[in-house]
């Protein structure tokens, strides 16, 4: 896949979108800014996706970063092929309680079976809230799929 110009969702991610309906995804607020395949940038509301105190979840990050890693080693497996998460994790610094959050991917390791990205997720003041690891594997789709 060729790189985009910044700021540019490449048209298989928009199917991709097309797919999210009803998912995770869409109910998280999810929206996808900029997709290559060595980086990718989405946005969440903090709005939605708090935990009982009032204070983004940790799980919402993870969320966020999961679906960069995910469509990112999709795009680097290719028609035919499937990825799939094999491990995440995460490091919560600091909460974030309104407004909208950042989450940027940058691969980090992308071979024939394995794709790994580095997501932070950061606050509207640039401040690191989340950094993330995603490890996705690469197989065969399953027939029909």
């Amino acid at each position: 896949m060729s790189e985009q110009p910044q700021g540019q969702v490449p048209d298989v991610v928009r199917a991709m979108e097309s797919m999210m309906s009803g998912t995770l995804v869409e109910r998280m607020g999810i929206e996808l800014v900029d997709v290559t395949p060595e980086r990718l940038v989405a946005t969440m509301p903090v709005a939605g996706n708090t935990q009982p105190y009032g204070l983004l979840h940790g799980g919402a990050s993870v969320v966020l970063a999961e679906t960069l890693g995910s469509i990112g080693a999709q795009l680097h497996a290719g028609h035919g092929r499937a990825a799939v998460g094999l491990d995440i994790n995460a490091t919560h610094h600091r909460a974030a309680r309104a407004g909208i959050v950042t989450g940027t991917a940058t691969l980090l390791s992308a071979g024939r079976t394995l794709v790994s990205y580095d997501v932070v997720v950061t606050d509207e003041d640039g401040r690191r809230l989340c950094t993330s690891r995603i490890t996705c594997l690469l197989r065969d789709a399953a027939p029909g799929a």
